[in-house]
């Protein structure tokens, strides 16, 4: 199986892996992996699942202090659409071999012409607006057009250059001022362009290229309510967008949340009335059961890269993510490994929520195991605790910890596939470079 997996995934990885567009976004998406990987560590702290934690850094901070290090997450998480458009217009132009800086400028200039700037308010004299940039649309939710822009945007800029359409300056000329007019006319077509794009979608009632993105994504998952075939439907599309670098949950639960809440304080209520407990498909058997570890369910992959990997890439990467994983924040892995269009990891990204919502699913449905009783635990709760807290059950820890395992099995031969690769990559770069350090001892003075 190993060898056939291989054989089928490694063509169509090395395809993709020429493709100048995805390799761009692959580079761009990591870009962001150090801030997101230190600002998951920030995130990880102010959410410590412990009791008291939070009451005993209030007496020494004062009431409110997460917020210190929400600030954190904000500049990090809150903004990973701009780090988005930025990386990958720099890694574009880089890879078409325009001026990397200017593919950078125009893209990011570009995302913010598209973004609506008025944010409505109820004032004192009546709903008003205040120009400003909402988080909403700079966030995870801004991704999939970030990704467009940025490839657009530079793809424009480059064709302008190409074209000759600069302005000329004589020899002599500083190197940085002659490049920034070089880049005048090229940067005003691209600005132009998106202008119109503008007001083309004001024009629409979606009223601007975000509302329109994000509601074509969301639509197919209209309809979809509470049973075994919603949360099949949830959990692979969250890890189809995920794939393509897109936060699945915060696309998915615009529909699902209010669902998983209603289903939750329903059985939150039975639970303190002592009734038995109405639902199965609750936000804990989501968060706890579906995905722990965060999407994809990667903490059994951070496990294997820990421990079965020979990659110093892989490994490091695993060592950096276990701590993080192991409460739930797994952005180090989507973006770091990467998952994201990494044909090789996708099957197993999809595959291992996928039969976590089956098997747990049965073991709810013939009482194997009992229902969650709707008790809102910290999404950073371990795995072992939440299963315990969730229920009242310690079989729901030890099944936990039964997927998780089960989860490694999945995982295996795919990142044994990518470890192989990258191994690869590793040791012919280190020949190159004991190559090149050998040819630079033999050159003698006279050569110089």
């Amino acid at each position: 199986m190993f060898n056939k997996l291989e054989k089928t995934l490694m063509p169509i990885a090395d395809m993709l892996g020429k493709n100048k567009i995805l390799v761009a976004i692959r580079d761009g998406f990591l870009v962001s992996t150090p801030v997101i990987i230190v600002g998951s560590m920030f995130i990880l702290f102010a959410n410590f699942p412990v009791p008291g934690w939070s009451e005993f850094w209030a007496r020494i901070f004062g009431t409110g202090w997460e917020s210190y290090f929400s600030n954190v997450a904000r500049a990090t998480f809150d903004i990973i659409s701009i780090l988005t458009v930025v990386g990958i217009g720099y890694a574009y132009a880089r890879e078409i071999g325009a001026d990397k800086i200017q593919g950078a400028v125009v893209s990011l200039v570009s995302f913010i012409i598209l973004m609506p700037t008025a944010i409505p308010y109820e004032g004192v004299e009546g709903p008003s607006f205040v120009r400003a940039i909402s988080f909403s649309y700079i966030g995870t939710n801004g991704i999939f057009l970030a990704m467009l822009v940025s490839i657009l945007s530079v793809q424009i800029f480059n064709w302008g250059y190409k074209k000759g359409w600069t302005i000329k300056l004589p020899q002599g000329v500083p190197p940085a001022v002659f490049d920034s007019f070089a880049a005048l006319i090229p940067s005003f077509l691209v600005m132009f362009i998106f202008f119109l794009v503008r007001i083309g979608f004001e024009l629409t009632p979606y009223e601007s290229a975000h509302n329109f993105i994000y509601t074509v994504l969301q639509a197919p998952l209209m309809g979809v309510g509470n049973s075994l075939g919603a949360q099949i439907v949830y959990v692979v599309s969250c890890s189809i967008f995920w794939f393509f670098g897109i936060n699945g949950p915060a696309v998915a639960n615009s529909v699902f949340s209010p669902i998983f809440r209603t289903l939750s304080m329903e059985n939150l209520a039975a639970f303190e009335a002592g009734l038995p407990l109405p639902h199965i498909y609750t936000g804990q058997f989501v968060d706890l059961f579906q995905t722990f570890g965060g999407g994809g369910s990667t903490l059994s992959l951070v496990i294997l890269m820990v421990t079965v990997c020979k990659s110093e890439r892989i490994k490091q990467l695993g060592r950096l993510s276990i701590v993080p994983g192991i409460f739930g924040i797994n952005e180090p892995i989507i973006f770091g490994l990467p998952i994201v269009l990494n044909p090789i990891m996708v099957i197993p990204f999809i595959g291992v929520p996928l039969m976590n919502t089956i098997l747990s699913a049965i073991a709810f449905e013939t009482g194997f195991l009992p229902y969650t009783n709707g008790v809102s635990l910290p999404w950073t709760t371990p795995l072992g605790f939440s299963g315990y807290l969730s229920t009242g059950s310690l079989r729901a820890s030890a099944f936990q910890f039964l997927l998780l395992i089960l989860g490694c099995v999945v995982y295996y031969p795919f990142i044994k596939i990518l470890d192989k690769s990258y191994l690869k990559d590793e040791e012919s770069q280190s020949e190159e470079d004991e190559l090149a350090d050998i040819s630079f001892e033999d050159l003698s003075l006279d050569d110089l």
